[in-house]
């Protein structure tokens, strides 16, 4: 027995050192037994193999959202990216009951940065752009680590232009903002939609305005009732009222008496307007017709005499005088002012040298004047013989007088009457009446005419019933020079500027543009030019742009002032804030424009911006030999930060 037990004994201790080393010694019933320890599975004697937990599959060892990683005897669970453990630790072995649960990344402010709107998704989130902004450099949803795309504020930009249409006030380009449009003067639209907004796609809706100009035609124009004038105009597009300025100017047959000088305004609906004019008696009228601003016409004249009570019946006493070699000079013996006779006219013209030559000629002229001139188409080296007769008087009095013509050229006597308007001026009148006589087929003149007028011309033949009228509109020139203030500012953010309003003596003025340019080009700027830049176009830095630009309509009559950068649009510029270490010549130019005419007029201020928080304002003198053509009209202002 004692030999069993020595025996049982060392057999006991060989099983034990015999176990692997990842396995334990046990005793079972007894005996000594070599058990591999957990996570390793064998026979604990020769050999003890890791026991893979995570060939089961993931998601069955550690759960969902989770990588399983397996280590010699044992494993251990991670989370994956965008998901956290429940008890906090980066590791874990879920048999304590922890899992995996989603991260909300949007706790984090500015997750998405400036103008991003942060989305959480499930182990996981996603940017979007906030309303008011729009996605630059990439698609949405973007992820801000990986993706360039970022979020922009929505700025539309320059609005669009309307054809006749200007914008009313100031305005942004944010989204939202809302430009409200009208047609310019002379100008109508039938849709009443003159709204644009910028949209949330960062453009502008385009107004349904349609602005066309109105040019409303009188005609038939014909006196009644002695004082009552009537006309007739075109129907055309136009279902409102008129206003209509009727400018009417006499003067006394007697040289000594004031003449009489009115404008009368009337408004009515119909197509056949008429007035009654309070006229003195015994005057010559000439009555011009034309509608008022906004609408446009061209204007109608027509002349008139009134009758003077006091005055004696006509006698019919006449006789003719040789005014020039081809016209005649009828003076009347009557005591009755504005008695309209007619007269008939009966010229027989030969030719000495030429036995079978004959030129016979007849014609009746009406006249209310004491003194008419009546020219003769004639043909040259002829003896006339002009007979006159009084027509409508029982005595048919009758005068005759002999006329030689010239031996080379076919003279004529012409009447020309003009009459000058400008719609944008209300009391702006100039009237010219007086004769020419030419020898050439073709006769020519020239007339000394007002800068952006409109003009009526009549020409009559004197020996001719009906006149020759014809309409024209001279020319516009250059605008005078503007006038302009800056104020001193002291602790002020911004230079600001005050535009008085020029007077409109060479054609409509139709706007006021400031204009900033790099100090370098104020000496090669051309004033004139039609295009000017706006800040948001791509050469705007080197060569300059428009920053405001205000119409003249909506200038008041004292003055309007402008701050220099304060981030307005001025019609369809935008007023950008100026650079900061930058030196700028402000430019102030008045524009004219009529019939597809431009032209324009500047001052010049000269501004150095070393801060745009502080400003003084200096005098320069010598600035003013930059230009010495305008030294009299121009001069520079230095802004400087104190």
């Amino acid at each position: 027995v004692l030999l069993f037990l020595d025996l049982h004994t060392d057999f006991h201790l060989d099983i034990c050192a015999t176990c692997h080393e990842h396995a334990t010694c046990s005793k079972i019933g007894g005996m000594s037994v070599c058990m591999c320890k957990y996570g390793f599975v064998g026979n604990g004697r020769t050999h003890c193999i890791d026991k893979d937990e995570c060939q089961f599959g993931t998601s069955v060892v550690c759960g969902n959202h989770t990588s399983c990683h397996n280590t010699p005897g044992g494993f251990y669970c991670i989370c994956l990216e965008g998901y956290r453990a429940t008890n906090n630790n980066k590791t874990f072995i879920p048999n304590d009951g922890t899992f995996c649960t989603d991260i909300d990344e949007c706790e984090v402010s500015s997750r998405c940065r400036h103008g991003g709107r942060c989305v959480n998704t499930r182990g996981s989130y996603e940017c979007y752009c906030m309303d008011g902004y729009l996605p630059k450099g990439g698609p949405e949803p973007f992820h801000p680590t990986r993706d360039a795309t970022s979020c922009t504020e929505i700025d539309c930009g320059t609005p669009p232009e309307i054809p006749g249409g200007y914008i009313i006030g100031n305005y942004t380009s944010r989204l939202g903002s809302q430009i409200h449009y009208a047609c310019k003067e002379g100008f109508f639209s039938d849709s009443e939609d003159t709204v644009s907004s910028c949209t949330a796609v960062g453009t502008w809706e385009y107004p349904k305005l349609n602005c066309q100009e109105i040019i409303i035609e009188i005609n038939e124009v014909s006196v009644f009732n002695n004082t009552c004038v009537r006309w007739q105009i075109n129907p055309g597009r136009i279902n409102s009222k008129i206003e209509y300025v009727i400018y009417i100017k006499g003067q006394r047959l007697d040289p000594l008496e004031s003449g009489h000088e009115e404008t009368v305004n009337l408004t009515t609906e119909s197509r056949t307007p008429e007035v009654c004019l309070d006229l003195n008696q015994g005057t010559n009228y000439t009555v011009n017709i034309s509608t008022a601003p906004p609408r446009r016409s061209v204007p109608a004249v027509i002349e008139l005499q009134t009758a003077g009570d006091d005055l004696l019946e006509d006698d019919g006493i006449f006789n003719i005088s040789i005014f020039n070699e081809v016209c005649l000079k009828l003076n009347r013996h009557s005591r009755k002012v504005g008695s309209e006779q007619v007269y008939q006219f009966k010229v027989l013209g030969r030719r000495q040298y030429l036995n079978n030559f004959y030129h016979a000629t007849s014609f009746n002229f009406t006249t209310r004047e004491q003194t008419a001139v009546v020219c003769l188409d004639l043909y040259p080296a002829t003896d006339y013989t002009v007979n006159v007769t009084l027509l409508g008087s029982p005595e048919r009095p009758s005068v005759q007088t002999a006329v030689t013509t010239a031996p080379a050229g076919r003279w004529g006597c012409l009447s020309v009457h003009i009459w000058g308007q400008r719609w944008y001026q209300k009391g702006f009148a100039q009237e010219m009446v007086f004769n020419i006589t030419a020898s050439s087929q073709t006769p020519e003149t020239c007339l000394d005419l007002s800068p952006g007028t409109n003009y009526s011309v009549s020409i009559q033949a004197l020996s001719s019933e009906l006149p020759v009228v014809i309409s024209l509109t001279t020319q516009i020139t250059e605008p005078p020079l503007p006038e302009v203030d800056f104020f001193t500012v002291h602790g002020g953010p911004l230079p600001r500027l005050r535009l008085n309003k020029a007077t409109e003596k060479n054609g409509p003025i139709s706007s006021y543009q400031v204009l900033v340019l790099p100090l370098a080009l104020q000496s090669t700027f051309a004033c004139d030019s039609e295009e000017a830049a706006s800040f948001f176009s791509k050469a705007s830095e080197a060569s300059g742009y428009v920053t405001a630009e205000v119409l003249a309509k909506d200038i008041p009559d004292d003055a309007m002032e402008i701050s220099i950068g304060d981030r307005l649009y001025y019609g369809k510029y935008y007023n950008a804030p100026l650079k900061t270490g930058h030196d700028y010549c402000i430019i102030l130019r008045i524009t004219s424009e009529w019939d597809e005419m431009n032209t324009a007029c500047k001052n010049h201020k000269h501004v150095s911006v070393v801060t745009v928080l502080l400003f003084e304002v200096l005098f320069l003198p010598q600035y003013l030999a930059i230009y010495p053509s305008l030294v009299t009209l121009a001069y520079y202002l230095l802004l400087n930060a104190l």
